[in-house]
C-alpha cells in the first residue's frame, strides 16, 4: 500500500538559525525544503571534484550575504557540488542515500507515480503542466534547476535535482542523484560527475 499519511514539524538549524519544514513519510523524516546551508558562495564558473563549492542559482558574485537575499535562495536553497552535499547536512542529519530515496519511491507507489507525489502542486513554482504534481506526500519538491559543470545555470522551473551520498564510480568521480522534472510524474535515478551543483535534502539519523 502506498504510503500517504504523514506528519510535519520543524527543525532549526543551529548553525545559522535557519528553520525547516520537515515531513515523516512513514519510518524516514525527510526536510520538506531544499537545504540553505550557505557557509561560502562561488560564481558558476568555478568547479571542482574535489573542494566542497557551494552556489545559488542565477547568482555570480562570493557575497554570501548578498547571496542570501536573492529569491532564488529564499526559494529553492543552494546548489551543493558533492564534495560540499556530503558536509552539508547539520547534526542528526545525513545526506540522503539512494537507499533512502528507494525506500521513500517504493512507499509512495513505485517510479512511475513517485515523482508526482512528491512535487509541490500547482505551478506557482513548477512550470506548466507539473505532470501529476499532487504532494501527497507533502515531500513538497521544487525545480531548483542546477549548476552545469560548464559553469552554467539552468532548469529551475523545470527540474529538480537532489545529491544522493551514493558513489557510482569514484575513480571517475561520478555519484548518483535523484531528479524530477515538470513533464513527467516519474523520479529518475541518474548519475553524473561531483563538480556538477545539485540541491540537498537531509534525511534524520
Amino acid at each position: 500500500m502506498a504510503l500517504n499519511a504523514q506528519t510535519s514539524t520543524t527543525f532549526k538549524d543551529s548553525r545559522d538559525g535557519n528553520v525547516y519544514k520537515t515531513v515523516k513519510i512513514g519510518n524516514q523524516t525527510w526536510m520538506a525544503e531544499n537545504l540553505r546551508y550557505l557557509p561560502s558562495v562561488v560564481a558558476p564558473d568555478s568547479g571542482s571534484n574535489t573542494l566542497p563549492l557551494q552556489y545559488v542559482y542565477g547568482y555570480k558574485g562570493n557575497s554570501v550575504a548578498a547571496a542570501k537575499a536573492t529569491a532564488s535562495f529564499k526559494t529553492y536553497g543552494v546548489l551543493y557540488n558533492w564534495p560540499a552535499a556530503n558536509k552539508a547536512c547539520p547534526a542528526g542529519w545525513h545526506l540522503s542515500h539512494d537507499s533512502d530515496w528507494k525506500i521513500l519511491i517504493i512507499g509512495l507507489g513505485g517510479y512511475k507515480v513517485a515523482g508526482g507525489k512528491l512535487k509541490e502542486a500547482g505551478t506557482t513554482h513548477w512550470q506548466s503542466p507539473n505532470e501529476g504534481g499532487t504532494n501527497d506526500s507533502g515531500f513538497t519538491a521544487l525545480p531548483g534547476g542546477y549548476r552545469y559543470s560548464s559553469g552554467v545555470f539552468d532548469g529551475q522551473g523545470k527540474n529538480g535535482a537532489w545529491w544522493t551520498s551514493t558513489v557510482s564510480d569514484a575513480e571517475l568521480s561520478i555519484a548518483f542523484y535523484r531528479e524530477i522534472d515538470y513533464d513527467f510524474s516519474e523520479t529518475m535515478k541518474v548519475r553524473n560527475n561531483y563538480n556538477m551543483g545539485w540541491s540537498v535534502r537531509c534525511v534524520k539519523d
